[in-house]
């Protein structure tokens, strides 16, 4: 009997997690495309402020007002809402549950164009009212037509690109969905140039072409999803169901108001330091362009964690869900370090590649060599908070947010206003907000909180 009880114990012991290469092996083989994409998509953001400043001091300040929504239109689609459909069909697969995948990509495609939809109405229909609150009037019209393009035309086949991207991924099919995004965003600089230039239609060209190349990219991702690119066809003619919205908004919706928080950050961030004037403003811009360089670069490890530490946990085994997501915090950390360090170590050098005004550069210089210590750790936290979301475990990940806020924003408060330490003061609690972010949600990554729940 006791023979028999000892077998029946080594039959229930859960699997024993894989060595540490093999895991890195794992998020290596999907991280790679989708770090290529997102490296060639930041690529292509950086080439836009060009195009728009040869079309004028007003074109690029229009440029400048939307681009916070257009950051926040691609983080919601890709990473927030899009980790919600990664994370629900990868633990569906996980589970053994293919019709639920199948079901579940209907319900993603509901989604995304009621997502896309409200960005089309409120940015599209009212660009002066709200663009004029930012920025300005005179900003706001030169942003008008371009907004009109973006949103009106754009945002519903961007939201349903990068969501029919994440199906694929969560079938763990990266690299199958990074080929179609990347002909896409290949093909948008040329058509972004020649439309705003040859065209002659300025800043509404590089909306148009925006629009364009998310359709070609929306009809291509269909394509290979309806043909079985995830690893199974979708089912169409499915009663929609809140069980299934509820998967994915679960992850999706929290994701989504932590998109924000991040973008808010720097937005309060920017307001406080603006009393020091323009040249602090475009100096802390310099920084905070390279803070956000850690998104995408944690973004092609991030997405490839979602998807394996789903199909773990959807098959209840979290050792293994635990152990592959420290395995992708220690490939981040690789990527992100050697920017992070490489800015901390060089900050003067940094500064003068983004501007030549001696008075920017110095207080840049200040910012990088104070803030560029913090990023490689932020770019941990960020591919921790995608592990989250494969999990399904997304506390740990919004106090973080919260806690970094409320110390860039109040924290800069009492170290450069209450006790005196100017801009340095700001800049230290921006880092400090940065690190709090990493550490917290490293810490929310173990077993007692990443455990099945009775």
């Amino acid at each position: 009997m006791a023979d028999g009880l000892a077998a029946a114990a080594v039959v229930a012991a859960p699997p024993a997690a894989p060595p540490l290469p093999i895991l890195l092996r794992r998020v290596l083989a999907l991280a790679a495309p989708t770090t290529l994409v997102a490296a060639v998509q930041s690529l292509c953001q950086l080439v836009e402020p060009w195009l728009a400043a040869r079309q004028g001091t007003a074109a690029l300040a229009g440029w400048a007002v939307v681009l916070p929504f257009a950051l926040l239109l691609q983080q919601m689609s890709t990473g927030a809402m899009g980790g919600g459909v990664v994370s629900a069909i990868a633990r569906a697969l996980g589970a053994r549950r293919p019709e639920e995948a199948s079901a579940l990509v209907l319900h993603a495609v509901v989604i995304a164009l009621l997502f896309g939809l409200a960005y089309a109405v409120l940015l599209a229909g009212f660009p002066r009212e709200i663009l004029g609150l930012i920025g300005g009037p005179e900003a706001a019209e030169a942003a008008a037509g371009y907004c009109a393009w973006l949103f009106g035309a754009g945002a519903i086949p961007a939201w349903l690109a990068n969501t029919l991207a994440s199906v694929l991924r969560g079938g763990g099919r990266h690299a199958l969905a990074s080929r179609v995004l990347l002909l896409a965003w290949l093909l948008y600089v040329p058509l972004a140039w020649a439309l705003m230039e040859p065209a002659g239609l300025g800043l509404p060209g590089a909306g148009i072409a925006f629009a364009l190349t998310m359709t070609a990219a929306t009809l291509g991702m269909a394509a290979v999803v309806l043909r079985g690119g995830a690893g199974f066809r979708p089912r169409l003619r499915v009663r929609l169901q809140g069980a299934l919205f509820g998967r994915i908004l679960s992850v999706g919706l929290i994701a989504c108001a932590m998109a924000t928080v991040a973008n808010l950050t720097t937005i309060l961030v920017t307001a406080r330091i603006a009393r020091h004037g323009a040249a602090a403003v475009a100096a802390y811009g310099v920084s905070a362009r390279l803070e956000f360089l850690m998104v995408p670069l944690a973004f092609g490890v991030g997405s490839a964690l979602t998807a394996l530490v789903g199909r773990s946990v959807g098959a209840g085994d979290w050792a293994t869900a635990r152990r592959t997501a420290w395995a992708g915090a220690l490939m981040a950390l690789a990527v992100t370090a050697g920017v992070g360090l490489l800015v901390a170590l060089f900050p003067a050098t940094t500064a003068r590649v983004f501007s030549g005004d001696p008075q920017v550069v110095a207080i840049a210089t200040s910012a990088l060599s104070i803030i560029g210590w913090a990023l490689p750790g932020f770019g941990v936290g960020m591919a921790l908070y995608f592990a989250a979301m494969g999990a399904g475990r997304m506390a740990g990940p919004v106090a973080a947010a919260l806690s970094r806020i409320a110390l860039a924003v109040g924290g800069g408060w009492v170290l450069s206003d209450l006790l005196g330490f100017g801009l340095p003061g700001q800049f230290a609690a921006v880092a400090l907000g940065i690190t709090a972010y990493g550490l917290i949600t490293a810490a929310s990554v173990r077993p007692g909180v990443w455990r099945a729940r009775g």
